[in-house]
């Protein structure tokens, strides 16, 4: 694929299925590149099944899996005529480990393939997945699945992807794939898929294009200097951008609110990442018309936008708490905190302030702890070398027998139960307690406030393309 041929607007792939194969889809019919958040795509298929599939969607996205064998595996392990009975919870699923079982395997592929290949029906627009390099243990079988469904671009943050480059050539090139997973207190361990093991057959695939979220040039150099790390591109965060953030450089400074400063040297040089030679994307208050001109005018291939795409009508926000969002943004009074202990990685994360959710500290005081999805969990060595795993978020007992240190867990917030629940996917636990939901948004509402004046009602993602693009 050219340059030229990139799109200038692509659409952030936000929380756990707020950027679902609808929105990507209509992001995607509408010339812009849509992505579809590659985080907990297993947990999404498994659970959307036991709802009894409404509309059909993931039945016709598995019939076209091509080794009908493992997506049927799949359907009937999960799928539940009607749906689940009111008020009971989700099956169990298998955490992540560094040594997944065939089962875990297949239902990551064919939950990942699923939501890439619904986001491409129909139309001959660019789609692409947003996976996190913090999530480690999930990324083998989550590209391998979006691969299998053609998918165009992968995006990746939330650390330095060096190893996706390599990953991406070895499926292509129909050889196994190996991902090194950080062990803390001992050495990284490999992580390797090999597809015709698997999948059973070989199964061609085609290699995407791979762009690396960063947010200093620093970092952008590194991973251009060599070929087997060298992205096909670059998307550049500010420090107002949603989801997780990098940490401010230099000493850490909070505000009034306890949220982390950031200053001058947190904002990315783009005349020394233009040029490198490789194009980029403006990510992080560029989600207004100007913001895009800007943009091209320092040389930019176009601008990554979130926010507005999560406040559309075509998100996988659940509805009741988009309303609530869009409320707020017509009152004026929607905020957006950087909360820098929320997230068990030690990265900032924006909170959308919504009363009832996770981020009111009465709810999350309420919240009984519990680890029961696992995918922040990270490996570490036990003394006898053996490997365990664990999760500031989970009881801070259990943490703290695993050898961690009590202050981590302090504020820490379980993202992956908050994130299923604002997308309609919550847990009900056997003592009836409902997991509650969390809210993530870019902290620049300028062009959601313009939006909501323009569409009072709310607006459609083929409406935002139009606006920024106009």
């Amino acid at each position: 694929m050219s340059v030229s041929a990139h799109p200038t607007i692509i659409q952030g792939g936000m929380g756990v299925a707020v950027s679902h194969w609808h929105l990507a889809r209509q992001v995607a019919r509408s010339g812009g590149l849509g992505v579809v958040s590659g985080t907990a795509l297993d947990a999404v298929l498994a659970r959307r099944l036991q709802d009894g599939d409404p509309g059909g969607d993931m039945r016709r996205a598995m019939d076209a899996f091509p080794v009908p064998e493992v997506a049927e595996r799949v359907w009937e392990k999960y799928y539940l005529e009607g749906g689940r009975p009111e008020g009971t919870g989700y099956r169990p699923m298998t955490d992540l480990s560094l040594r997944p079982n065939r089962a875990v395997n297949e239902l990551a592929v064919v939950g990942n393939f699923v939501e890439v290949w619904l986001a491409k029906e129909g139309h001959a627009g660019l789609v692409g997945i947003n996976c996190l390099e913090k999530v480690q243990m999930a990324t083998p079988a989550a590209i391998l699945g979006a691969m299998l469904a053609d998918v165009d671009y992968v995006l990746m943050g939330a650390g330095i992807p060096r190893e996706i480059p390599r990953l991406l050539d070895d499926y292509a090139a129909g050889r196994p794939g190996t991902i090194s997973v950080d062990v803390a207190g001992g050495d990284a361990r490999p992580l390797t898929i090999d597809p015709r093991e698997l999948l059973g057959r070989e199964v061609p695939v085609r290699r995407p294009l791979f762009l690396a979220i960063i947010s200093a040039e620093v970092l952008a150099g590194y991973l251009s200097r060599d070929e087997s790390t060298r992205p096909d591109g670059f998307v550049v965060e500010g420090p107002v951008a949603g989801g997780h953030n990098a940490p401010p450089r230099g000493r850490l400074s909070l505000d009034e609110q306890g949220d982390p400063v950031y200053g001058p040297r947190d904002i990315a040089n783009l005349a020394k990442i233009a040029d490198m030679g490789l194009p980029f994307w403006v990510a992080g208050g560029a989600g207004t018309p100007e913001g895009v001109a800007a943009a091209l005018e320092a040389g930019a291939t176009g601008v990554q936008v979130g926010t507005v795409f999560a406040l559309s009508h075509d998100s996988g926000i659940d509805p009741p708490l988009r309303a609530r969002m869009l409320d707020e943004l017509r009152a004026g009074t929607l905020v957006v905190r950087t909360e820098h202990r929320g997230s068990p990685t030690g990265f900032p994360f924006k909170v959308a302030q919504i009363e009832g959710t996770m981020s009111s500290e009465d709810v999350y005081a309420d919240r009984p702890r519990l680890c029961n999805l696992g995918y922040l969990r990270v490996p570490f060595e036990k003394a006898d070398g053996a490997v365990g795993y664990r999760c500031p978020a989970e009881p801070e007992n259990t943490w703290e027998r695993k050898g961690g240190e009590a202050e981590s867990t302090e504020g820490r917030k379980c993202l992956c139960n908050g994130l299923l629940s604002a997308v309609g996917l919550p847990q009900h636990r056997k003592d009836g307690y409902v997991e509650p939901p969390l809210l993530t948004l870019g902290s620049d509402l300028q062009g959601a406030r313009r939006l909501i004046e323009l569409h009072p009602d709310g607006w459609r993602a083929h409406q935002v393309v139009e606006w920024l693009t106009a």
